[in-house]
């Protein structure tokens, strides 16, 4: 996941799309394994000792954070259903149009589900919930939905302006949507 060391954006904005790889690579990676190694470890404790107490709402707290890493790592990597029967039979020209529309409506949408996500996470601080087990409080386990939606609109604006700049049609900043040669010409 981390072998990503290079950006198909210029500058500032090639920086700015690594330093989220990077940190989707690492939420994603650390979320797997630590909710692999609680799983197994609660497996052991309860066939040798008993089961770890924390162990549920712990794996719902990884749950949050795969999720919502995950949708802007699909998002980078052109990973997310498409509903393409008009798109595919646009010519490249309409299609690339067609492409910065739809990632810039996404990331509208994206950056606004961010807004309204951080507005639920101040809401639940405001109340001071905390989980039964861990006795934390509930809106530290929320703090990913709001970054996962901020850093999947911010990777569907860069693949926009991708788009923008570049010839070639890029479904994310990392993927080329593959022609003909005929057909690169737009």
């Amino acid at each position: 996941m981390l072998e990503d060391t290079t950006s198909a954006l210029p500058g500032l904005l090639g920086v700015l799309d690594l330093a989220i790889a990077r940190l989707e690579a690492i939420m994603l990676a650390l979320g797997v394994l630590l909710m692999a190694l609680n799983t197994v470890a609660n497996v052991i404790g309860r066939v040798f000792f008993e089961s770890i107490y924390f162990s549920e709402e712990l794996n719902r707290i990884l749950i949050i954070l795969i999720t919502f890493a995950g949708i802007s790592y699909a998002a980078r990597h052109g990973r997310h259903i498409r509903m393409s029967a008009i798109y595919d039979t646009l010519p490249p020209r309409p299609r690339k149009l067609l492409t910065i529309l739809i990632s810039l409506v996404t990331a509208a949408f994206m950056l606004g589900l961010a807004w309204y996500s951080l507005q639920f996470l101040l809401t639940t601080m405001g109340r001071g919930r905390v989980l039964p087990a861990l006795q934390i409080p509930v809106w530290i386990t929320l703090c990913w939905v709001p970054l996962g939606f901020l850093l999947t609109g911010i990777q569907y604006t860069l693949t926009a302006v991708k788009n923008i700049i570049e010839n070639d049609i890029y479904l994310s900043t990392n993927v080329l949507e593959g022609y003909d040669n005929d057909e690169r010409e737009i």
